[in-house]
């Protein structure tokens, strides 16, 4: 890859993306200074409830995207060519998975709702006191343990 003060790398390529990284560290620490790096993916949906994304752009566009540059799909096919697993270890992998944010999300969903003093609270560690700015630059919260 070659690296300039102005790079970009296929997000879409999760080995890509670690050569690029690679790629980028070691210009700036042979000291040619700072890099902006952009890597380039694709969203599969709108930037909200209100976009869903079919404006500009067709949904056959997004389907041939998703099968054909998948990062997780080109990554399960690589892991399966190397002989580093199975599709059946990765299909059970994937239900393990599943199952784990399944069960974080109904924890979520039957927890109670959190006071909102309790927002700002155990995000960070060792800033006991310290001011937090908020959704906007007027509001803060205070971090407590």
């Amino acid at each position: 890859a070659v690296v300039s003060t102005q790079s970009t790398g296929d997000g879409m390529n999760v080995l890509a993306v670690r050569e690029f990284t690679k790629h980028v560290a070691d210009w700036m620490r042979a000291g040619n200074g700072p890099v902006v790096a952009e890597v380039e993916t694709y969203r599969y949906y709108g930037h909200s409830m209100s976009d869903p994304g079919t404006s500009y752009r067709t949904r056959d566009e997004v389907q041939e995207v998703r099968k054909t540059k998948d990062p997780i799909t080109l990554v399960k096919s690589m892991m399966i060519e190397g002989e580093l697993a199975t599709e059946a270890e990765l299909k059970e992998l994937d239900g393990e998975c599943r199952k784990i944010v399944d069960d974080a999300t109904k924890f979520a969903r039957e927890s109670p709702e959190l006071d909102t003093h309790e927002m700002f609270n155990t995000i960070y560690t060792d800033m006991d006191g310290t001011r937090i700015r908020g959704s906007d630059s007027m509001t803060y919260g205070i971090h407590s343990p």
